[in-house]
Formats: structure tokens, sequence, C-alpha cells
């Protein structure tokens, strides 16, 4: 739970005094490396306020499959997904009392089989897509160099990252997504695809050219009101 406690410190603080310091973490920082991933959830209302039990709406989640430093990791992905998640406008101070936080360290990275060499509610999965629009123009370049007389030299290889890069669409969901959502595996497959950024027709061929790995994920969340009761225990 000190894991979350940090996350509201982190925003906490840069309300209170600005992005340039990072508050000291309530944990023993081992110098253990995580992947990782931060969300905010937000109610409707003051939770505490109500007889019923509201259901939170995504308010930011981002995170990284590159092992980092609890605390550091921390510290950037609890800022990141509050304030720069392009899909949401940045959390502001008057929504920190409705706010959830949940912290996802990932662990247990496999390579598939194949598509489907997952289980729903075990694991979360990483899809890996080759872009069919850079094979398209990559198959062009060729076509074009062989075309031509002598021998061609080729192009240098793109970098890429462990996890991707420029010739791959990638996407992913944490393990308790797809049953939140009511998925099958194909159904998950499927909006993955269509997460990565892919929007052609979906066809058995492009799933089958899929690189999928599956993860496992230690996951806590905490509520404002539980953060502030934690640090008032402390005071």
């Amino acid at each position: 739970m000190e894991h979350c406690y940090y996350c509201f410190m982190v925003i906490e603080q840069r309300f209170n005094h600005g992005p340039s310091q990072q508050p000291t973490p309530p944990f023993k920082d081992d110098d253990q490396e995580y992947p990782l991933f931060v969300t905010w959830n937000i109610f409707p209302h003051n939770p505490r306020k109500s007889s019923s039990s509201p259901t939170p709406r995504l308010r930011g989640c981002i995170g990284t499959f590159e092992p980092y430093p609890l605390a550091q990791g921390l510290a950037e992905y609890a800022s990141i997904s509050a304030f720069k998640d392009r899909r949401f406008s940045p959390i502001s101070q008057s929504e920190l009392s409705r706010l959830e936080c949940g912290v996802s360290l990932l662990t247990g990275f496999e390579e598939c089989d194949d598509y489907l060499d997952w289980e729903v509610g075990v694991h979360g999965i990483y899809i890996h897509l080759p872009n069919p629009a850079t094979a398209l123009k990559m198959a062009e370049d060729s076509a074009s160099s062989s075309s031509g007389s002598g021998a061609s030299t080729p192009a240098p290889a793109s970098k890429k990252s462990r996890f991707g890069g420029p010739n791959v669409l990638t996407a992913t969901y944490l393990p308790d997504v797809i049953p939140d959502q009511g998925w099958t595996k194909e159904e998950a497959i499927d909006s993955a695809i269509r997460k990565a950024g892919y929007n052609g027709r979906i066809t058995s061929d492009i799933r089958r050219s899929l690189r999928v790995r599956r993860y496992r994920s230690e996951k806590v969340q905490c509520t404002y009101d539980e953060y502030v009761e934690w640090k008032q225990a402390r005071s």
C-alpha cells in the first residue's frame, strides 16, 4: 500500500511545491527494478459521503515495460499518468480528494506460442504487430532497388528498443482489464490490435502475425481517503 501512498505524495507535492522536488518514499528502496504501471481512477463524488459504492472511471494510466528502480519509477509514472496521459486533461488539485491510485508491478514475462497462449484473469498481454504501412514501403523500396543495374547498398537497419521499434505496432492490456471488460481472448487481441493503431481489416493472418508476450501483475490500490488516514496516523 505504501507504493500507492507514495504516488499520492508525489502529485500532492507537485500541487504544493511544483515538480522540482520529490518526497522521500515511505518504503525501503532496495534497488529492485520492476516494469510498472500507475493507474489513476476518479470517483463521481466522495465515496465517504455515499451510502452506495460508486464506480470510479479511468483518469490516467501509463507505465513502462523497462525495469525501473522502484522509487524512481513510481515517482516518474505517478506524474506522467496523472498529467501527461494524452487521452485526458491533466488531473487538477480539485480532483485530488476523489482519486483512487493503483500500482501494478509486472512480473513473469513469457513469449506466447501463439496469440491465444495466455489465460484471461491471469495474464496481461503485450502485442507486437508488424506495421503494415512500413512493411509495404520497405517492399516498394526493395523492388525499386532491385530494378536498378548493379548491386545496391541496403539501407541501415532501424534501431529498435528491447520491446519494439518503428516497424512494429504495440499495445498492452493489464491482467485485470480483460476480465473487467468481459472479453474473450480473441476479442481482447482484436481490441489490442486496434489500440496499437491498426485500422485495417483484422483477419486470422493478422492475428497469426502477432508476437505476443504474456505477463503477470501484482497490483495494489487505495483511495485518497485511505491515503489521508495513513498520513494522519504517521503524524
